[in-house]
């Protein structure tokens, strides 16, 4: 398990930005293809039920202009589903969903609504589209996407993130440890294991460092270091520190 880390650059923000005037710009297919040049391994992009940021178009026209693999995230609902389905990405990941809030606050249930996730996801399996499912790092869960037969789980790393950007030392370690037991275990059973949510330039090392995650999903702090930076040097800056971590 020491392959290369996968990055996966998320461009919804430039979408908000674009939205918060309305018109064209900055247009998310052009960051998505300034993202792989920079050397990104995939673009994820979230098509939410209230479109706040990425618009069914874009969504069409990304996977239309990249040689990367897409990831598609969405909620686990019939209008997604058949969307999903027409653009044929590479992958979707199923998150939870809610109007109110400002980014996604936590994990799926699956081992609350196992049933019902199991024949929601087959159509994708049928389709050769692979499945992931952001979830926290807890047990029940990680067993649970193994049982219904995902082939991905996405750790939620919010609440790493976050105590490490508030000093709250133990509870970071504690995360750390929750993250990097349950990413052992979810390797054990056959699932490939990503981390995402709220990584930035000073937390992302630890969790890189792991073994049996293959790959981050990052956009807010990408995007927003891009307006000092620029794009190219941001994932690149990223891109060096993962790499450090897993040597």
């Amino acid at each position: 398990m020491t392959s290369k880390l996968r990055l996966g650059v998320n461009i919804d923000h430039v979408a908000t930005v674009r939205n918060a005037r309305g018109g064209d710009v900055p247009d998310p297919v052009r960051a998505a293809l300034l993202a792989q040049e920079a050397g990104a391994d995939g673009i994820t992009a979230h098509l939410r039920e209230d479109r706040r940021h990425i618009r069914d178009a874009d969504m069409a026209a990304i996977k239309d202009a990249i040689t990367v693999p897409l990831n598609f995230e969405m909620a686990a609902t019939d209008e997604m589903q058949t969307i999903a389905l027409a653009t044929n990405p590479h992958a979707v990941c199923l998150v939870p969903e809610r109007r109110e809030e400002q980014t996604t606050e936590g994990g799926l249930d699956v081992a609350g609504d196992d049933n019902r996730l199991a024949a929601y996801i087959a159509p994708f399996k049928a389709a050769g589209t692979r499945v992931s499912l952001f979830i926290g790092a807890d047990e029940r869960q990680v067993r649970a996407a193994a049982r219904i037969g995902a082939d991905i789980i996405e750790l939620h790393a919010g609440s790493y993130c976050d105590a490490h950007a508030e000093g709250r030392v133990d509870d970071r370690d504690a995360e750390f440890v929750k993250m990097r037991d349950m990413a052992t275990l979810a390797h054990s059973l056959g699932l490939e294991v990503h981390a995402g949510h709220g990584f930035t330039f000073d937390s992302v090392k630890p969790i890189a460092a792991l073994p049996e995650i293959v790959e981050l999903n990052i956009g807010h702090f990408i995007i927003g270091e891009a307006i000092f930076t620029g794009l190219g040097p941001a994932i690149k800056e990223m891109r060096r520190l993962m790499d450090e971590a897993r040597t």
